[in-house]
């Protein structure tokens, strides 16, 4: 541990205050792939609801915490019985590929096009891909609601990194230390992670930034220790939002952008089915008719726009509240959205209840429901009835991918990803979307 602290007092003198990308490889088009996971067990709907309203500092209804941990129980006993019965998971793919779980480069097309697989955690709470750093490969959570690039590493004790794949700086031959940089940051279900900073070499897919700020974490919290698909996060949100300090840091997407065939990249994030993050163009296969722009308000360092209207399986546009705001947000699961919308969109819904014992909305689970037309920007995207049907809570109850914000800022996450492929223009500052195909 002391030769390891010699070493990062070392690279110390040699960084700067500040990280300056001195180098961008390859202009074109990157491509980061999933894959269904295979360690699929049960989705917790009161946890995902409970995650999205502390990474957004909303207020968390009482309930809602016990509700969270009962289905935790529920589940755990769905997979012993599951385990009783000797089905258990095979190992195949790209996960048996990785071997330590983390998925592997597929390679790198001679047009500077890159593939790589990408890998949803359980229950499609969160979408990870494959990143390398100083030649190191971890799985990450793409967060387009966040702007931190921060990932474990061999700074943490050997219980907060047991089951992951960590970053070891004294491994990297391009590894450099800010000296007094230091981050903080806090996420959902009260999750958090806070550390020191260096400068590396980021490769997404073949995407390359030299001098890209990396975030490692000194202290995690549990729930980031029990996540063990998961090695860090990486933020897709604007640099302002960066939480580095005393200098905030540029992400990986703005100091990637230029260098792109387009200053862009899109997200096409599927319910347990093939799907893509691809930096530098919009494949026009992956959906269908002709794609819808809006500005973004970039003012609070999110992907955030008005969505004030909307409408139930196609009827009458309604009005839920004058200029209320949305943001897009991959790394969100639910999609939280103005109490006037889910109240009306649960009222079409025969047995549905706002269950305050299950912290939100829930139906029975052989209810037919009905399509959600959102307002982006002013124009109208449609959510799949199918798609909302989120969590099962018990044998004959389920619980909404749809719940209402308890705050003014709507967040659509990855209910509202799965019927839409989104594109997100980093060089106009414009959000696109269209019904995947």
């Amino acid at each position: 541990m002391q030769s390891f602290a010699k070493l990062l007092f070392v690279f110390g003198l040699l960084a700067l205050a500040s990280a300056s990308p001195t180098k961008i490889q390859k202009r074109g088009v990157y491509k980061v792939e999933r894959v269904p996971n295979p360690n699929f067990t049960g989705r917790n709907g009161p946890r995902a609801l409970l995650k999205t309203l502390r990474k957004y500092r909303m207020p968390i209804p009482a309930s809602l915490t016990n509700a969270a941990q009962g289905q935790n129980e529920m589940i755990s006993k769905r997979q012993n019985r599951r385990k009783g019965k000797g089905k258990g998971h095979k190992k195949g793919g790209a996960a048996a590929a990785a071997g330590n779980g983390q998925a592997a480069a597929t390679g790198s097309a001679p047009n500077g096009t890159g593939l790589v697989t990408n890998t949803p955690e359980a229950n499609d709470v969160e979408y990870l891909s494959p990143v390398n750093i100083g030649g190191q490969t971890l799985n990450l959570d793409f967060d387009s609601g966040s702007s931190d690039l921060w990932v474990f590493n061999t700074q943490l004790s050997n219980a907060a990194t047991q089951g992951h794949t960590v970053f070891d700086p004294a491994q990297s031959k391009t590894f450099q230390l800010m000296q007094g940089a230091s981050f903080e940051i806090s996420y959902g279900d009260g999750s958090g992670a806070a550390g020191n900073v260096g400068t590396d070499t980021v490769d997404i897919g073949g995407a390359t930034v030299t001098g890209q700020a990396v975030e490692l974490a000194t202290a995690v919290s549990q729930s980031f220790v029990q996540d063990t698909n998961n090695n860090g996060l990486l933020g897709l949100a604007f640099s302002q939002l960066n939480t580095v300090q005393p200098a905030p840091q540029k992400t990986f997407f703005d100091n990637v952008k230029s260098s792109l065939a387009e200053p862009l990249f899109t997200a096409d994030l599927r319910a347990q089915a093939a799907g893509a993050y691809e930096f530098g163009a919009i494949d026009t296969s992956k959906f269908t008719g002709a794609m819808t722009w809006v500005p973004v308000n970039t003012t609070d360092g999110f992907w955030q726009f008005t969505s004030e209207q909307f409408a139930v399986n196609g009827g009458q546009p309604q009005t839920s509240t004058a200029g209320a705001q949305a943001i897009a947000d991959t790394g969100t699961t639910l999609l939280l959205a103005d109490p006037a919308v889910a109240q009306a969109y649960y009222a079409q819904v025969d047995g549905a209840v706002n269950d305050q014992q299950q912290g939100g909305f829930t139906f029975p689970c052989n209810a037919q429901l009905p399509d959600l037309q959102l307002d982006v920007g002013g124009n109208m995207a449609t959510v799949k009835g199918t798609d909302i049907n989120f969590a099962q809570v018990d044998d004959q109850t389920c619980f909404g991918g749809l719940q209402a914000t308890p705050a003014g800022l709507q967040v659509y996450g990855d209910i509202f990803f799965k019927s839409n492929f989104v594109a997100f223009n980093g060089g106009n500052n414009s959000l696109g979307f269209a019904q995947h195909v």
